[in-house]
């Protein structure tokens, strides 16, 4: 990843699929309805001032407007411990004040984002919570592991410490702000003016005209071929087109005709936009097995592709290429 020490507006795109409200984080929810045996209480209005509040100066209280900024972007930085709470639950106000607690001695190695699930359904659907308190860590847009329940404040802050370390080299926020502790405190650096370039690319992104930032992306790759940024940046749009005219059934339509190749394309970009990396993986390193010729050769080109929108040191990208090359030769 690139050494920088700002949100970097460049790699937003990655994203997208997170913020449309229909998020499948199936792992997290799986592992939180495999070891929670709480029940969840019926949801119901929050009273005026009755949730703990978020405080300190690395916590930040996230809505579904705030959700992108607050936490997903962020998250490119550093990573975002969500603490997802309501109001009624007991144990919620038990663990919020652990958490702030410890947020407020991370020196902003990581943030702390505080969601309210009575007033903000979509996010707790989007994760799929079934109890309360669950607590979930982001990173770089991704959605790395959850706990579901009170958990004792060792257990909390040791599985803290093992995220940082394990992610310190690839999110650039972590080791400046282990730095700027080590020198006793001081202002992040001034933000870098953003790239104008990159700036008409994301708002046609944003705004859903993934012609336009496609455009706008080859613009910039003619004049810099080796722009990683923008590399990373028109690999994700392209995604996002063909995933967003995928139609519903697209994974059944692809497993009821497995020598149709344009179908088994489609769905993996579904199975890969619904967080089923490994399916998704699998599905084309098999149809590289089965084909031959032309049909080999686009199943292969577009798993590279797929394999351009996950960092180069993902551990399910380093086996799918092992796998490749296996089904290749």
């Amino acid at each position: 990843m690139e050494d920088v020490t700002r949100p970097d507006r460049r790699q937003n795109a990655a994203l997208s699929a997170a913020l449309a409200g229909a998020v499948d984080l199936s792992a997290v929810k799986a592992r939180a309805e495999a070891t929670s045996r709480q029940q969840s209480r019926p949801a119901a209005p929050s009273a005026p001032g009755s949730a703990p509040a978020a405080s300190g100066e690395w916590v930040v209280e996230v809505s579904e407007a705030t959700f992108q900024q607050d936490v997903l972007e962020r998250s490119l930085q550093v990573p975002v411990i969500v603490d997802l709470r309501a109001s009624w639950s007991e144990e919620s106000q038990q663990l919020s004040p652990v958490l702030q607690r410890l947020s407020s001695e991370s020196n902003g190695t990581w943030v702390l984002a505080s969601v309210d699930i009575d007033a903000n359904p979509r996010i707790a659907q989007a994760f799929g919570v079934q109890s309360v308190p669950m607590t979930v860590a982001i990173a770089g847009g991704q959605v790395l592991d959850g706990i579901p329940g009170l958990q004792p404040e060792p257990q909390l802050r040791q599985w803290i410490g093992s995220l940082i370390e394990a992610l310190r080299d690839r999110l650039p926020g972590i080791k400046a702000a282990e730095e700027r502790a080590a020198a006793g405190g001081g202002a992040a650096e001034a933000e870098q003016p953003e790239d104008p370039r990159f700036t008409e690319a994301e708002d046609a992104f944003e705004r859903g005209d993934y012609a336009a930032a496609e455009a706008a992306y080859e613009q910039i790759l003619s004049v810099e071929p080796a722009n990683e940024d923008a590399k990373a940046a028109l690999a994700q749009v392209r995604f996002t087109a063909r995933a967003e005219q995928a139609g519903s059934g697209a994974v059944a339509t692809a497993d009821a005709n497995p020598d149709d190749v344009d179908a088994q394309l489609t769905a993996a970009d579904v199975e890969i936009a619904e967080q089923r990396v490994d399916e998704a993986f699998a599905r084309l390193i098999e149809t590289v097995r089965r084909t031959a010729g032309e049909d080999r050769d686009r199943a292969r080109q577009h798993l590279v592709g797929l394999f351009e929108l996950f960092p180069a040191d993902d551990q399910r990208v380093a086996l799918a290429r092992r796998n490749l090359a296996s089904a290749l030769f």
